[in-house]
């Protein structure tokens, strides 16, 4: 298993529009994806505009050509990127251990 972590800056003020956003985009458009396992996104604490999201993916090839070389990436940034300040910074992990 793949996890994406995207760190997300958005513009000030727009975090309860974002939530919504980002929440659609993920059960509607993203969910439909070869591969997509599930995702989590977490809000900052000291700094609101902040979020990150972390989407579990089978192989990073499922992101890469599957998703991001699809009409669905179109879609999904459609949703989300309106509110980006800047472009997300995004890395993929292997997982090496997880506990019970």
């Amino acid at each position: 298993m793949i996890l994406e972590i995207a760190d997300i800056r958005i513009q000030p003020g727009q975090q309860a529009e974002f939530q919504k956003a980002i929440e659609q985009g993920l059960n509607t458009i993203a969910s439909q994806a070869k591969g997509f396992r599930g995702a989590k996104v977490n809000h900052g604490i000291e700094n609101p505009e902040r979020y990150v999201l972390q989407i579990f993916w089978d192989t990073l090839e499922d992101h890469t050509v599957g998703f991001r070389e699809s009409e669905l990436f179109t879609q999904w940034r459609a949703i989300v990127g309106p509110f980006f300040a800047a472009p997300p910074q995004v890395e993929f992990f292997n997982l090496t251990f997880q506990s019970a």
